[in-house]
């Protein structure tokens, strides 16, 4: 099995904006007991400044109507006002603007086509931030979407964090049946989500999915083989 660890930083916001900032390392930590046994099979350290490295990176662009969103009211874009490598760090950056008939933008990057696996660990550190209208996800796609759609692909939501309900952590799986909001899924309290770093994990694996904070599982799914969580699927940030 393999491993991928995703930190994420976001700094001090104003409303309506916030930044996410974090470096990916998909392998084994030696700081880290829990991860020994995990081979290191991809990594994207965000050293270079500037755009997301192409070579792992591509975007959703356009508005959250245009046939792969959640009617989100923002514009994402690919502009360095949305997203850049500074400092070792990759920033996304929410803005309450005009922007193509829409009053807010962002941005959302994938690795749709770059890079797709089946099973491992995924791995985010995170500070989260606060208030209505932010929503960072920490995602997965079936990598079959554009052939069989949404939710036959299956989508594995790592953490989610919705503002307006602060400090509750989500981890979520859409399938067949099971989407929407009838999801199935669990959550769990973490009390200083928004002014601490914490650990959000998934650990995928054939027969089971399990969702950590801190390493503490909350939420464990049985993954049989007529589920489609046993392909290919893609990150997205």
């Amino acid at each position: 099995l393999s491993f991928l660890k995703v930190i994420i930083k976001p700094k001090l916001i104003p409303v309506l904006g916030f930044f996410i900032i974090f470096s990916i390392l998909y392998g084994k930590s030696a700081n880290n007991s829990e991860l020994d046994g995990w081979d290191l099979v991809w990594q994207d350290e965000f050293d270079t400044n500037g755009a997301p490295n192409p070579s792992n990176w591509t975007y959703d662009l356009g508005t959250g109507t245009d046939g792969w969103g959640n009617l989100e009211l923002q514009h994402y874009t690919d502009r360095p006002e949305n997203i850049i490598v500074e400092d070792g760090m990759l920033k996304i950056t929410a803005k309450a603007e005009s922007f193509s008939g829409s009053d807010y933008t962002s941005s959302r990057i994938k690795s749709q086509d770059l890079y797709e696996f089946t099973y491992g660990r995924v791995e985010f550190r995170a500070k989260l931030p606060e208030g209505g209208g932010t929503w960072p996800a920490l995602w997965m796609l079936g990598a079959n979407f554009e052939d069989v759609g949404w939710p036959n692909c299956g989508e594995i939501d790592v953490m989610e964090h919705v503002g307006n309900n602060q400090n509750t952590i989500h981890g979520t799986l859409h399938f067949p049946g099971n989407s929407g909001g009838n999801a199935v899924g669990g959550n769990t309290t973490n009390p200083t989500a928004s002014s601490e770093f914490h650990l959000y994990s998934v650990e995928w694996r054939p027969g089971e999915i399990i969702f950590l904070v801190d390493n503490e599982p909350y939420f464990t799914f049985d993954n049989d083989g007529t589920l489609p969580f046993n392909s290919d699927f893609f990150l997205i940030i």
